[in-house]
């Protein structure tokens, strides 16, 4: 088949591999027929995480058809649609049984903290991903589910990660009627909590971001406010000021997609961008709600060396939540969104690419080119 394959920070190409095979009873072959790029796509393109080995192949956002599944298999058939969370779990472990998918503790061997992600590097269980014409799944009796017949694939790759974070964003915010809701970062998964702070009652949200096509998006797309902190010399004094110099009730860290920088700016926080291995947004989150409120935290952030104001989320009374998103949790409400017409996934879909261009899709994602908010990849088998 063929497949992306990262070979070292910033090169990545297309090549033959071996198709995958069962290796399980309980495993299923899908045929990928959507993936998507995604904003923590870049810290492993870019090299900002661990044990990122040659070879492997990225790609957690994907759907497909059932192409062959193990003999212990009960709910899957080969030619079934299916849309697969990017947590791969096992079902039935203690975190499991709690409905903390991101958390299992079988599909790991380092799972001091994440449990299985696919196409994450060997730190999050080295199993390959899906920006390629076959994937395997594993415990494809728990995580991967038929997608519905009204719902289109291109909305359903969108659930596989980027809304049903952006959704547990704005959750984990805990978001009470009338509250205003500040968001940092205007990625898509920014974009998604912005536009699910609304279904839950938020009556004001705000998002943040230094790209204005991006701001463009966040005001069409989810109807929020905006400022451009990089127009602004103090974007937390200036929210202070627009919140009745309280703060906003709840802000949701959004800042998984931009993970640009050199180590040395990591170390320092020197480059005051936002981006996920430099607590600077965290920081802007901390100081910008107002005392006893609620930061949400979704962003993915890499391996940090500079200092996170704790000291200020704990005399402030805050409550801070974060997690990887449990994918599969969302899914019953979301379905109800998207049916009902409050949600479209893909209008934030700006690009639609071959498999085999992938390494320009990679470049125009992470470089910020040509409008790009959302990448889908095309497999060739399609």
């Amino acid at each position: 088949m063929r497949a992306m394959v990262y070979r070292g920070p910033y090169k990545v190409r297309v090549e033959e591999k071996d198709m995958p095979r069962i290796e399980h009873p309980n495993d299923a072959i899908v045929k990928v027929t959507r993936a998507a790029i995604c904003g923590s796509d870049l810290h492993i393109y870019h090299g900002m995480m661990p044990d990122t080995r040659v070879g492997s192949t990225f790609g957690h956002e994907f759907v497909g058809v059932v192409h062959e599944v193990g003999p212990s298999v009960r709910n899957l058939r080969p030619g079934d649609r299916v849309m697969v969370p990017f947590n791969i779990y096992c079902g039935s472990c203690y975190f499991c049984a709690r409905g903390l998918y991101s958390n299992c503790h079988n599909v790991n061997p380092n799972a001091t903290a994440v449990g299985g992600i696919y196409g994450y590097s060997h730190t999050c269980g080295g199993y390959d991903g899906g920006q390629a014409e076959y994937v395997r799944v594993p415990f494809a009796d728990v995580g991967p589910a038929p997608i519905p017949d009204w719902m289109d694939e291109e909305d359903a790759v969108l659930l596989t990660d980027a809304l049903a974070t952006g959704y547990f964003g704005a959750q984990l915010g805990d978001i009470a009627e009338g509250d205003t809701v500040v968001v940092f970062g205007a990625g898509p998964v920014g974009l998604f909590a912005a536009k699910s702070s609304w279904l839950m009652g938020a009556g004001r949200v705000i998002v943040v971001d230094h790209l204005e096509y991006r701001l463009e998006k966040a005001r069409t797309f989810a109807h929020a406010e905006t400022y451009n902190f990089a127009e602004h010399d103090d974007i937390v004094v200036d929210l202070k000021k627009a919140t009745d110099h309280l703060g906003a009730d709840v802000v949701i860290d959004a800042v998984g997609a931009e993970a640009d920088g050199n180590l040395t700016q990591h170390i320092t926080a020197a480059k005051l961008k936002l981006q996920g291995g430099s607590p600077v947004a965290l920081n802007w989150a901390i100081d910008s709600v107002r005392k006893g409120g609620t930061v949400s935290v979704v962003g993915a952030y890499g391996p940090m060396f500079s200092a996170v104001k704790f000291g200020d989320a704990v005399n402030k009374g805050l409550t801070l939540r974060m997690n990887q998103c449990p994918v599969k949790r969302q899914w019953p409400r979301l379905f109800e969104h998207i049916r009902n017409g409050y949600l479209k996934p893909s209008d934030i879909v700006t690009h639609r690419i071959p498999l085999e261009h992938i390494a320009e899709g990679y470049h125009l994602f992470s470089s910020k080119l040509d409008g790009c908010i959302k990448t889908l990849i095309v497999p060739n088998n399609h």
